[in-house]
């Protein structure tokens, strides 16, 4: 989560529905994000790495995120907004902000809705990435990659409705942070967030009917392909994409599985967006390799008496609230938490003054749990 104010939220008109969206960023280049179906302006800032995938984009781009028809906080409609009804939000969007071309970057459901856009108005599409997208989303003859549209509506009846709003798909849409707790109940409300379980059931069946495999020959913009190896979302679907769209770039990841797309190698996967959009990127390749953190330990002062004194259930509370209050902490700040070592943790952050604020916080509970706190700025090894 970002310490920094968020991005205010805005609203404009597509149809008789209105959208909501966020702008980050000035740059010269509009970047329009188009999301997949877990999706919602505000309480994704609220997520891990979300805020820092937004702001390096916004190094070279002005970047819009937006709720699509029916999810978030856009309006909800009677039914399920169609697929044509998605595609004018991304130009009623691109007309709230006076945007006349923009580049496209669409994940997962948001990738065919951008592929249909490029098609039919290619003079308002400069660039298309698509990340973990597919052009079908239904077993078909010559299309048959997982997970298939019927598996899907499967899971959804059967497992995802029933315990929607607890992180059901935490381990499906990002398994890299599927053992933090923390993570884990600010995702589990952002499924609450993004949908009931009965839009869910309907948005699932809606999303059956995608399918833009007869519109790829006819995109005309440059494109490039993203898709990583694990993806829940199989790399067969981006090779797919990429084979079909006339000149298109493909690229793989192998370096984590989540379908979402800010997690993972954000330096790599940012640099390369820039790159294929603006011909240049920020950071080299060996830039990417090393990068300067703040690293800070922590540990309960003299934890070997105390856990005698105190007796097992005792000390187990006083370590049960000294990992919540790491965690919370932690995040706040935008740290990553390495590990926790029983009576201490680790934890990293993305420059060399994050940690600040989060010793003082610590140690401002240094008289009800005795921390003892030690951190400084060091290079390592992504």
């Amino acid at each position: 989560m970002s310490t920094l104010e968020p991005p205010e939220t805005r609203y404009t008109r597509s149809g008789e529905l209105n959208i909501a969206y966020q702008v980050m960023g000035d740059g010269p280049i509009d970047l329009i994000f188009v999301p997949g179906m877990i999706t919602h302006v505000e309480f994704l800032h609220e997520i891990p790495g979300y805020t820092d995938f937004l702001d390096r984009l916004a190094t070279f781009a002005r970047v819009v995120i937006f709720d699509k028809s029916g999810q978030g906080l856009s309006d909800r409609y009677l039914g399920m907004p169609s697929f044509e009804q998605r595609i004018d939000d991304v130009r009623a969007v691109m007309d709230a902000i006076g945007s006349r071309r923009a580049v496209l970057l669409g994940c997962s459901e948001g990738g065919s809705i951008s592929v249909m856009f490029a098609a039919t108005f290619p003079e308002r599409v400069s660039h298309l990435v698509l990340f973990g997208a597919f052009a079908r989303f239904s077993s078909a003859p010559g299309y048959p990659f997982r997970p298939s549209g019927e598996d899907i509506v499967n899971r959804v009846d059967n497992l995802w409705a029933a315990g929607w709003g607890t992180g059901v798909t935490l381990r499906h849409f990002l398994p890299s942070h599927a053992d933090e707790p923390d993570v884990a109940r600010r995702y589990a409300k952002l499924e609450r967030l993004a949908f009931s379980p009965g839009a869910l059931k309907m948005a699932a069946r809606y999303n059956i009917e995608i399918d833009v495999r007869a519109i790829l020959p006819s995109v005309r913009v440059p494109t490039l392909v993203i898709h990583r190896q694990n993806d829940v979302m199989s790399i067969e679907n981006g090779q797919f994409l990429a084979s079909q769209i006339p000149g298109a770039q493909f690229l793989c990841y192998a370096d984590c599985s989540d379908h979402l797309i800010f997690p993972g190698d954000r330096p790599r996967l940012c640099g390369d967006i820039e790159e294929f959009v603006t011909g240049h990127r920020e950071l080299t390749a060996l830039d990417s390799d090393r990068v300067l953190v703040t690293v800070l330990f922590a540990d309960i002062v003299d934890s070997t008496r105390r856990a005698a004194e105190m007796g097992d259930q005792a000390w187990r509370r006083v370590l049960d609230e000294h990992d919540q209050t790491a965690r919370h902490i932690v995040m706040q700040h935008r740290g990553k938490l390495v590990k926790t070592t029983g009576d201490g943790f680790l934890a990293t952050f993305d420059g060399p003054g994050e940690g600040n604020p989060l010793r003082a916080g610590i140690r401002s509970r240094n008289e009800a749990l005795g921390f003892a706190c030690a951190g400084g700025a060091s290079y390592r090894r992504d």
